[in-house]
């Protein structure tokens, strides 16, 4: 195996590594979030919810634009940095949010920027919704479809609840663990089969 080759292989397996590393780190940033407002506003000496998500989603990015170049990626990819991008929005939104002393003071900060729908539909209406972001995951699994249906399957249900269809207590924690062991199915999976 040449220096080149090696050197690829290993920046790739980097690549799925972080992007593992990544849906951990915002699974746990929805544990947290599930604990309440309260107790997310209450987080010191950082709001370490919204900073889980924020590394969380940066962690997936050098994977998310490294996978198969196939029609599945053509759609995949931008509309997964679509939804990266405005989840990095939305957590930007909640650490001024976690910054104000008081109720008052976010009330106040609320009414000011849902009049402004440039802000306010991106990162606070799409951003928390993760519609966008998810749909570009599930559709990037697909370009694994040959090596691993079960993990694409998983993808799929954790998506069904993510987008309420599946009724599920705790929608977001269920749905990002499913999601998370479906890409570590299909990253195992799709290591050994080269290695084989």
């Amino acid at each position: 195996m040449t220096e080149t080759k090696k050197f690829k292989n290993k920046t790739e397996l980097a690549y799925k590594a972080f992007f593992i590393i990544g849906l951990v780190f915002f699974l746990i940033g929805q544990v947290i979030i599930s604990k309440g407002n309260d107790f997310v506003y209450a987080q010191e000496p950082i709001d370490f919810a919204h900073w889980f998500l924020l590394i969380g989603v940066v962690l997936l990015i050098p994977q998310v634009v490294s996978f198969p170049k196939k029609i599945f990626s053509l759609i995949g990819i931008p509309l997964t940095i679509i939804g990266i991008t405005c989840i990095i929005g939305m957590c930007v939104l909640d650490f001024l949010w976690w910054s104000f002393p008081n109720e008052e003071m976010r009330n106040e900060f609320t009414n000011h920027i849902s009049n402004v729908p440039s802000i306010w539909k991106p990162f606070v209406t799409i951003g928390p919704s993760s519609k966008i972001f998810n749909l570009g995951l599930l559709i990037l699994s697909f370009n694994y479809f040959q090596n691993n249906k079960t993990g694409i399957v998983l993808i799929l249900i954790a998506n069904l609840i993510l987008w309420h269809i599946i009724p599920s207590p705790f929608r977001l924690i269920s749905g990002y663990a499913i999601t998370l062991i479906g890409f570590s199915l299909i990253f195992v999976r799709n290591r050994s089969k080269k290695i084989n």
